[in-house]
């Protein structure tokens, strides 16, 4: 895998996995970006998400796309 995206309520958490990940997304935001994107810190739009998803797949990259989890109990 080279790009997890992960549902989140705050939006979708941008997690590089691999340094083909990293590169690739390296060229696609400006360097301001960059110390959030590394340290796993960007939350982006579901669209945005999902249009950055079917771009990095275009461009050969894996990427996994993980809904939110969320653990219930029943008592």
């Amino acid at each position: 895998m080279d790009i997890c995206l992960i549902n989140t309520e705050e939006g979708t958490q941008l997690r590089p996995e691999s340094v083909h990940g990293i590169l690739w997304l390296q060229t696609h935001f400006e360097d301001a970006h960059w110390a959030a994107i590394a340290s796993k810190a960007v939350r982006l739009t579901y669209e945005d998400a999902r249009n950055l998803s079917n771009d990095a797949k275009k461009a050969g990259l894996r990427i996994n796309h993980l809904p939110s989890l969320a653990i219930t109990q029943k008592f």
